[in-house]
């Protein structure tokens, strides 16, 4: 499915009340997904161990 009719079929399953801002909301947050998906897919992720690491410095 391409992008426009991810965009398109997104955008048909919200409410008929629906704002502007909604509809952008839902466009950006489910371009973070897959980006974040594509992330995972070309091996660029942190395990959890590296997150707590990570985490680790700032909480400290």
């Amino acid at each position: 499915m391409s992008i426009k009719e991810e965009v398109i079929k997104a955008i048909s399953e919200l409410p008929n009340d629906v704002t502007y801002e909604d509809i952008m909301e839902e466009i950006f947050v489910q371009s973070k997904i897959d980006a974040g998906l594509n992330q995972l897919d070309e091996g660029k992720y942190l395990t959890h161990d590296q997150v707590k690491e990570r985490m680790g410095k700032w909480l400290s």
